[in-house]
């Protein structure tokens, strides 16, 4: 009778240990939420980098992405991409390709608006291990889809304790593979020109531009 008891204590404590790490990891994200949310706008330069060791791919490179409410200019690969809150504009030098497309509908699309805010659903959360990272002290926070059919496996958020701003994610796939973005600068409240978020057709046009309408 002593034994199971034990092994009921034992289990009520884990549970009230896990639900009190739960609450925890999601206060200090909607911290993190409300912080961003108060901003004028945003500015990220980061470091992307792809790793699947079964696959042999490993990659790295650099983008930056400006963001004001839902709109954005994000900049990758030597590509750019405006989304001015109504049409997305993917410029693509190389090609000297515009391909212009209606507004992502799709809730599971992670796009630049979305990048520091997609957290908010959609998941379990825990709480992780705590870093210091070059004299920054970094909270991890383990996020896991509360869809079972979704191709991520889990998700780290890694948080500023001081700035409560993101300084990394690393998202694990099913299939093995590892992205890691890391926040190399975040500013905020920037003057930003009026015209940042217009996209100019005339101008691509005149450059020889092919202009795609999907």
């Amino acid at each position: 009778m002593k034994i199971k008891l034990s092994i009921i204590l034992l289990v009520l404590s884990t549970s009230i240990s896990m639900a009190q790490n739960s609450a925890k990891a999601k206060n200090l994200l909607d911290e993190v939420y409300n912080k961003v949310k108060s901003y004028d706008n945003i500015f990220v330069d980061f470091k992307y980098s792809l790793n699947n060791e079964e696959a042999n791919i490993n990659t790295e490179t650099r983008g930056d992405v400006t963001m004001q409410g839902d709109k954005y200019l994000f900049n990758y690969l030597g590509s750019k991409q405006i989304y001015d809150g109504k049409k997305v504009y993917t410029v693509v030098p190389e090609n000297e390709e515009v391909t212009i497309e209606e507004k992502l509908d799709d809730e599971n699309t992670i796009t630049p608006s979305k990048m520091l805010t997609f957290y908010k659903q959609g998941h379990n959360y825990d709480w992780d291990i705590l870093q210091n990272i070059q004299g920054r002290k970094i909270q991890f926070v383990k996020l896991t889809p509360i869809d079972t059919n979704s191709e991520i496996k889990s998700i780290l958020l890694g948080i500023d304790v001081e700035t409560k701003h993101i300084y990394k994610l690393i998202e694990t796939g099913k299939n093995g593979t590892k992205t890691t973005i890391t926040v190399n600068s975040f500013k905020i409240d920037q003057p930003l020109s009026k015209t940042l978020f217009t996209f100019d057709e005339n101008k691509y046009k005149n450059d020889g531009y092919y202009i795609i309408r999907n």
